[in-house]
């Protein structure tokens, strides 16, 4: 109980400090006006969001710890049974997903940077999670390691979404220093992965057949994937990722398909020398449906399906770390056909974007006292 007044208090205190703090900001939208309101503050860079049944939200902070938020946006002690993580550079604690059935098996999955061999790789853990009094994780086990190289501290990808079968669809980066390797298949660098809640690959992979090539592997060509989302309309599934000086891409996934880095980009390296042949397409290559040039550094997305934004259900939503802005894409017979830019002069960085229970979108702000917003129409 102390603990908890405690932490109300640092609460109010981050709140009383933040841009928010006079109160919601209203801004325009193609929808009507938009309130943002700051539902809770004090994170640390937080990654990820995920609701739990009774509309508490479960959020992980990138130097390795996960809370539980309530709903009035009281933080719980970090919870117990987080393993170690490489919190070096972009590396630290990733995503957060429940279990389709985590009502009956209290299931969830996160991804991590996970330290190695003096640097660090991509891993995915599954664990229960026990909400009692002080909520904490147990029967943690690691279900996959990215193969293939290590990372000194950039382009761990680290995105999670499951299918309706169950399976998990998991994004690793090319870890900067092995973009290379991302054309290849006897590694997972710049790869999506596809395996089963144990860790296993399913046998359907596009690869799971193929000799010398890695049978988790689901797509390739990536290089720093840290958005992906599943279509509800569908079931397809979509991903994005940042390119270097520009080319920032949405893609629509397909199993075995290369999506090109780093052979071609719609931008170029940070040196300003061309990435690969120089071209932004080629044949046996998928071209993404959607690219940001200059780059916004795109982060978490979702799809929309609420009713709280009639105007924007099957919309696609981006959240944007340089460019601090949400990015709404209208989607229409599986292709992007306009974008909206929401949210300019909020003046934050947009690390994850979720729909919640309420219809209302939820964003994490990416700073060391980051924030979790919640984005509604304004009565």
């Amino acid at each position: 109980m102390a603990f908890m007044k405690r932490n109300a208090i640092i609460v109010l205190l981050f709140a009383l400090l933040s841009p928010l703090a006079a109160g919601a900001q209203t801004f325009s939208s193609s929808a009507g006006p938009l309130k943002v309101d700051a539902i809770a503050t004090g994170l640390a860079h937080p990654w990820a969001l995920a609701f739990l049944p009774d509309g508490r939200m479960l959020v992980t902070e990138r130097p390795g710890r996960m809370r539980v938020v309530t709903r009035d946006g009281v933080l719980s002690e970090p919870l117990a049974g987080v393993p170690r993580v490489l919190a070096t550079g972009q590396g630290g604690l990733f995503d957060v997903l429940l279990d389709r059935d985590f009502t009956r098996n209290r299931t969830i999955y996160f991804s991590y940077a996970e330290p190695f061999d003096g640097g660090g790789r991509t891993a995915v853990a599954r664990a229960q999670l026990e909400l009692g009094a002080k909520p904490a994780l147990a029967a943690v086990t690691v279900i996959y390691r990215q193969h293939g190289g290590l990372s000194r501290g950039n382009h761990f990808g680290g995105r999670i979404a499951q299918s309706a079968d169950g399976n998990l669809f998991v994004t690793t980066g090319d870890h900067f220093s092995g973009r290379d390797k991302a054309q290849t298949l006897d590694n997972d660098l710049g790869k999506i992965i596809r395996i089963t809640p144990e860790g296993a690959a399913p046998k359907d992979n596009p690869f799971a057949s193929r000799g010398g090539a890695r049978a988790e592997i689901w797509s390739y060509g990536h290089r720093n994937p840290q958005g992906l989302a599943i279509n509800p309309a569908d079931g397809s599934l979509w991903e994005q990722e940042h390119g270097a000086m520009g080319g920032d891409e949405v893609n629509l996934i397909a199993p075995g398909k290369n999506y090109g880095w780093p052979l071609v980009s719609h931008g170029n390296n940070y040196d300003g020398s061309k990435v690969g042949t120089g071209a932004a397409t080629a044949p046996g290559i998928e071209a993404p449906l959607f690219h940001w040039t200059p780059s916004i550094a795109p982060s978490g997305m979702t799809f929309y399906s609420g009713d709280l934004f009639p105007a924007w259900k099957g919309n696609l939503f981006n959240g944007a770390l340089k460019f601090q802005l949400l990015s709404r894409l209208e989607i229409k017979g599986g292709r992007a056909v306009n974008e909206e830019r929401l949210l300019q002069g909020l003046g934050e960085r947009i690390r994850d974007v979720r729909q919640g229970p309420d219809g209302a979108l939820y964003l994490l702000t990416d700073s060391s006292a980051g924030s979790i917003l919640r984005v509604a129409p304004a009565k």
